[in-house]
């Protein structure tokens, strides 16, 4: 695949969810199929090894098949993809590059060395180093709300001006002020923030999101993405009625029940039930959502938001 610019990353992406054995192996077969559906979807683009993906918990020869699989079946369809080199190891996240650049990726996402907070001097170290492994492939970096490290805007105006090969971030957003700090990096980033808040982030400079709305429904993301572009109006109406969803139902899961964020996505994809097969297991040591729970919260789904289910 071409390499993508700063520009050409936008819209929605999906996530590429891990299914998960009961004897705690990956199930290629269902991957497989979970790909399939994502490309019908015609999603903007797909993304593996984000944490859904659960990319600590793999050893490198299954992160090696699960890249494979990815670039044989997107570079077959012309469907974007970008590979998550991300590992909380530095130097196992930069074999990871170096093993899958030949792919041809549009992008590859990598998050901050996790062991101890890096300084800035060090964060710029590392993407410098990570940018020249990827090169002409650019990078993506993932900086998660429980990231030890969270980037604050004036440190990713320094990233902007240090590291030409950092194109783009996914990030949780935040409130109008940051946004505005936010704002002179529009033209130079691509912008991802969390699916539930597209509509809020669109209207504030975001270009999309890697999006947990597509955990429920990839193609009612997608959808819905197409809406705020062409009827901002219409776009908000409807993005107001999926947060209070995920507020009411999604967010418990790490609030209430004390699970992780991959727990969540996985709980959304089990109430969309679009992936028949998939189930809610995140790989030892980690829980997930009962059986239980994931009927409740796709009852819930199926009656608050029914146009994530139309024609299904």
């Amino acid at each position: 695949m071409k390499p993508l610019t700063a520009k050409e990353i936008r819209g929605n992406w999906a996530t590429l969810l891990l299914p998960i054995c009961p004897d705690d192996r990956i199930d290629y077969d269902l991957l497989s199929a979970e790909m399939d559906y994502l490309i019908s979807a015609k999603v903007n683009g797909i993304y593996s090894n984000g944490s859904a993906g659960e990319f600590y918990a793999q050893t490198e020869e299954e992160f090696d098949r699960v890249q494979a699989l990815l670039a044989k079946k997107c570079t077959a369809a012309g469907m974007p993809f970008q590979i998550g080199a991300a590992h909380p190891s530095a130097q196992v996240a930069r074999e990871r590059i170096r093993r899958t650049k030949a792919l041809h990726p549009s992008a590859f996402q990598v998050t901050l060395p996790d062991w101890f907070p890096p300084t800035l001097d060090e964060i710029l170290r590392f993407l410098e180093t990570m940018a020249a492994e990827a090169a002409p492939i650019p990078l993506i970096v993932y900086n998660p709300p429980h990231a030890k490290r969270k980037l604050l805007p004036p440190e990713w105006a320094r990233i902007a001006d240090q590291i030409t090969g950092v194109v783009g971030m996914k990030v949780p957003g935040g409130d109008d002020a940051w946004y505005a700090a936010m704002q002179p990096l529009t033209q130079r980033f691509s912008i991802f923030i969390p699916g539930h808040f597209l509509h809020l982030g669109l209207a504030r400079g975001a270009q999309g999101a890697y999006s947990n709305v597509a955990c429920l429904s990839p193609k009612f993301a997608l959808d819905w993405y197409d809406l705020c572009l062409r009827d901002p109006a219409a776009g908000d109406a409807l993005g107001q009625r999926i947060a209070a969803f995920w507020k009411a139902h999604i967010v418990p899961v790490i609030t209430q029940h004390r699970l992780s964020n991959m727990a969540a996505d996985k709980a959304a994809a089990v109430a969309g039930g679009w992936l028949p097969g998939f189930s809610p297991r995140l790989r030892w040591p980690y829980g997930f959502i009962t059986e239980e729970l994931g009927e409740k919260i796709g009852k819930a789904a199926r009656a608050e938001l029914p146009e994530a289910f139309d024609g299904r």
